[in-house]
This record gives C-alpha cells, sequence and structure tokens, in this order.
C-alpha cells in the first residue's frame, strides 16, 4: 500500500507542476491572450488563420476603391465547389467604373501565397464569364474564374486585376 501511495503522490506533484508552469507561461502571454473576454483573442489551437480585414484598414480600402474607382460591395467567393472564383461588386461611379467592365482588358485573379494566376475562361456558346455592358449605377456586377483543380480556397487572400484597377488583400468567402 505505501507504494501505491507514494506513486500517486509522483503522479499527483507532476500533475500540479504542470498546472502552475501553465499557469506562468499564459501570465507571460500578451495581455490581449491572457484575457479571455479579449475581443483581439488569438484563434483557438488548431483552428486555421484567416485573414479578415476589420477597423480602419478596410474602412480606408472602401473609401479608396469608391472614390478611385467608383465601387463598393467587393466580394470573392468561392462557388461550385470551389471550381469556380466568383468576384463581384456594385457600381457607384459609372463613369469611373468603366474599366472593370471593358471587354479590352482580360482579368486576372492573382494567389500570391500559392503562385496562381486564375483567368475568367470563354465559352464557346456562351462567351466571356464576365459581364461587359455599360455599367449602371447601383446594380451589382460578377465575374467568374476558373478554379480548375482548386489552387485558390476559402480563406485565401487574393488580388484582382483588371486594366489599372487592382484590387488587393480580399478574402476569398
Amino acid at each position: 500500500m505505501t507504494r501505491h501511495k507514494k506513486y500517486v503522490g509522483m503522479l499527483l506533484a507532476g500533475v500540479l507542476s504542470g498546472g502552475v508552469a501553465a499557469m506562468q507561461a499564459n501570465a507571460q502571454s500578451s495581455p490581449a491572450m491572457a484575457s479571455p473576454g479579449s475581443s483581439t483573442a488569438a484563434p483557438a489551437a488548431g483552428a486555421p488563420y484567416r485573414f479578415q480585414p476589420a477597423g480602419r484598414n478596410a474602412e480606408r480600402a472602401s473609401r479608396y476603391y469608391s472614390m478611385v474607382w467608383g465601387v463598393d460591395s467587393l466580394s470573392v467567393k468561392s462557388t461550385e465547389s470551389g471550381e469556380i472564383i466568383r468576384f463581384s461588386y456594385r457600381i457607384l461611379d459609372p463613369d469611373k467604373a468603366k474599366v472593370l467592365n471593358d471587354k479590352k482588358f482580360d482579368p486576372a485573379l492573382i494567389c500570391p501565397e500559392k503562385g496562381v494566376k486564375l483567368i475568367v475562361p470563354s465559352l464557346e456558346q456562351v462567351g466571356m464569364l464576365r459581364q461587359s455592358s455599360t455599367p449602371i449605377a447601383g446594380k451589382v456586377y460578377w465575374m467568374a474564374f476558373s478554379n480548375s483543380g482548386r489552387p485558390v480556397r476559402r480563406g485565401d487572400r487574393v488580388t484582382i486585376s483588371i486594366g489599372d484597377f487592382r484590387a488587393e488583400g480580399l478574402n476569398v468567402d
């Protein structure tokens, strides 16, 4: 019985010392991570990090695209089980936004992390999978990029390039 008590005592000491070490490590971490109610807490262990533009940078980018390019509500979504990446935007100023609908410019979706450049496919009976009509204020337009082999996935940050227009750091939803 004495051996058993000694073993249990050693086991209990090991568990307690591990708990104290974990508490010390948590106390040495940044204040944002130490407080559980903090809005800037790190993602849970094992959860993939997803870029989420927030705060001033997102507002600044939105103002830039609306003032310079005449568009807002930029979004990039993975559709059709990931085989298509859809880029959509709303027109605010048709004169400034002409370049986005201009047939002369070939749009490209670039994923720098993966070294991939996607294009808008042209189907034989349908044509280009993009809207290229004269822009009208208040309407939402879209284009679809072929993602064959699914190199671009949800959570990736991408750049949309159309002529001189360039939208960087867009998150794929």
